[in-house]
């Protein structure tokens, strides 16, 4: 079952993103919150303990690296925040997953939104392309488009464009464009667009997407096309599709059927896609994506950050193996379902737990492909 492939990324053995937060920085965050120390003095630690981070992921043989999201609250919004006209703000109630209300935040937009140059994730990228050495890729993440879609029961309000959704979508397809070549000029290579939206519709549908949520993924692939067309031929482009990751609860659950003939549209360079559980049903949609010509990769995330006991890997090969039956074999790569702390407080998992999943995925994926 080994197979070789001239395309570089997503990589056979990936990553989605985020890590566990060490107890070091959790704790500089409330100290900074509550006026303990300054914010040169949390910088200094978010800067250590990314040091740490990125050290790790190069010893343990990857070979892209993010920063964990170690300068993050939220995945999502804290970008979005840094956009011009969107801001973040405390709402009464946080999402529901599964039951369990989250941390409060949401986003207002209050103003037309647009590209700002001074966003502090590009400081960000810049400080994690100098730490990392030579060889390895330093992997950028940030929310997809269709996360600031308005929508109140993910407490995204308009508070600017008075219901006018076409000039929203234009001017942030705008936004997105210049982020991304700013991203590019700083020497990124490769980036992922964190997606909620896709896994969400696909819950709150059956086998076909329901009718009122049609224009939501229309304009989610416009949006996302827009974008991908747009970047260098050299920046790789990949999208994660999530169902919610708190605390290690989720959000929706429900099978790719509904949403997969919009994602088959998409043209990004990969997807990553969660598998971990019977949440995300079945392999055979993942045939639609494969025959559009496109000779995209699809991330397989069966390994799950959820929760610490480690899946069997005889059984994981499996899985790669019933899914080559869709999709061939050299379109396929192994990672974890998401990330291990898409906000601060992370998953109910230790730092060595972390790092053993991720060593199963890397071992997995070595036995699988020669590449």
């Amino acid at each position: 079952m080994t197979v070789a492939s001239k395309i570089k990324y997503p990589n056979r053995f990936d990553i989605v993103g985020s890590f566990l937060r060490p107890q070091q920085l959790k704790q500089a965050r409330v100290d900074f919150q509550d006026k303990k120390i300054s914010r040169h003095a949390l910088t200094e630690v978010e800067n250590r303990e990314i040091d740490r981070l990125v050290k790790k992921e190069v010893e343990l043989g990857l070979t892209d690296v993010t920063s964990g999201e170690f300068r993050r609250s939220w995945w999502h919004l804290d970008f979005l925040d840094g956009l011009n006209g969107a801001h973040f703000f405390t709402p009464d109630h946080g999402f529901i997953f599964n039951g369990q209300e989250t941390r409060k935040g949401g986003i207002k937009i209050t103003d037309k939104i647009s590209y700002n140059p001074d966003h502090p994730f590009f400081k960000d990228f810049n400080y994690l392309k100098e730490i990392v050495p030579d060889g390895i890729t330093p992997k950028q993440t940030i929310p997809s488009p269709s996360v600031l879609f308005p929508n109140k029961d993910a407490e995204i309000y308009d508070n600017f464009y008075d219901h006018n959704f076409d000039a929203f979508l234009n001017d942030e397809i705008k936004a997105y464009q210049k982020t991304i070549q700013h991203f590019y000029d700083l020497s990124c290579r490769y980036l992922q667009i964190d997606d909620t939206s896709w896994g969400m519709w696909a819950s709150f549908s059956k086998n076909t997407i329901n009718p009122d949520l049609k224009p939501l993924c229309e304009a989610a692939v416009k949006a996302i096309n827009a974008i991908a067309d747009n970047k260098p031929d050299d920046l790789t482009l990949t999208m994660h599709v999530c169902r919610g990751n708190y605390d290690s609860n989720w959000a929706g659950a429900g099978a790719y059927d509904p949403v997969v003939d919009y994602l088959a549209q998409l043209h990004i360079d990969g997807y990553f896609l969660e598998y971990d559980d019977e949440r995300s049903g079945g392999f055979e949609p993942l045939k639609k994506i494969a025959a559009n010509g496109r000779n995209q990769r699809i991330v397989l995330g069966l390994v799950t950050t959820k929760k610490p006991e480690l899946e069997d890997q005889s059984l994981l090969i499996n899985r790669i193996r019933l899914a080559s039956q869709y999709v061939p074999l050299e379109n396929l790569c192994l990672s974890p379902q998401c990330g291990f702390a898409s906000t601060e407080e992370g998953n109910h998992l230790t730092e060595n737990d972390q790092w053993n999943k991720l060593k199963l995925v890397i071992d997995t994926a070595k036995e699988v492909w020669s590449d």
